[in-house]
């Protein structure tokens, strides 16, 4: 059986740009000729087509970002209409989350690929499902994926990255680094809040992604040294 490996990518916050370094990655990744997937486990705010069919739309923007064949329908398992929180999008299309069903979309894709990149919804404690409360940090735990934290590069991220980097040490939430997102290099600003997010969080900053970069800055050989076999394999 096939034993693919896996990377969480989490956030700060919302709008970070978790989906955008997953579609770099995922097309780094391909580039190279690896069989790269990704994969979500629920998504909410999604548009539907002219059929009526809700589109996952971070998917396909994973998919024609990173040029990769994997088919939408097997990219998550929970796609919602209401742009909210997912345990709310849930509750209101009455269509519950469940870990189980998630795990099992994990496991096809990973069976499919050998290497999957996860992304999560929201930030780490964003709940999937409030009774029983189910938050976006059980997830990671029970996948038992090494996760990489993306966070947007200005005013505020130290207070955001080192606040979650404390909840994932806490709670021994294995994490690789930080890779900070529309980061300017000639912005001091910037390039303090780099110094102090891995003095803070005792990680280091992976990679600094400028804003619309079509390719990830790191050398493919680099990046698969993040992806490790999960307890969900």
């Amino acid at each position: 059986m096939k034993r693919s490996k896996g990377l969480f990518i989490i956030g700060t916050d919302t709008d970070v740009g978790k989906t955008y370094l997953s579609a770099l990655l995922v097309k780094a990744l391909h580039q190279e000729g690896y069989e790269a997937a990704y994969y979500k486990g629920a998504m909410s705010g999604n548009q539907r087509d002219t059929q009526g069919k809700l589109i996952p739309g971070d998917a396909v923007m994973v998919q024609q970002v990173s040029g990769i064949s994997q088919k939408l329908d097997e990219m998550c398992p929970y796609v919602y209409e209401p742009p909210v929180s997912p345990h709310l999008a849930a509750r209101l299309t009455r269509y519950p989350i469940e870990m189980e069903q998630i795990q099992r979309g994990y496991q096809a894709v990973s069976r499919r690929w050998d290497y999957v990149t996860m992304e999560g919804a929201g930030g780490v404690l964003c709940p999937l499902k409030d009774t029983p409360l189910l938050l976006q940090a059980q997830l990671i735990q029970e996948s038992g994926l090494p996760c990489v934290l993306v966070a947007h590069a200005g005013l505020g991220t130290i207070n955001q990255v080192g606040l979650t980097g404390f909840y994932l040490n806490q709670h021994q939430i294995p994490w690789k680094g930080i890779i900070l997102n529309r980061f300017q290099p000639d912005n001091e600003m910037h390039q303090d809040n780099k110094r102090l997010c891995e003095i803070i969080t005792g990680r280091p900053v992976l990679a600094c992604v400028s804003e619309g970069a079509e390719e990830f800055p790191l050398p493919v050989d680099q990046v698969l040294e993040w992806y490790e076999e999960g307890s969900w394999i």
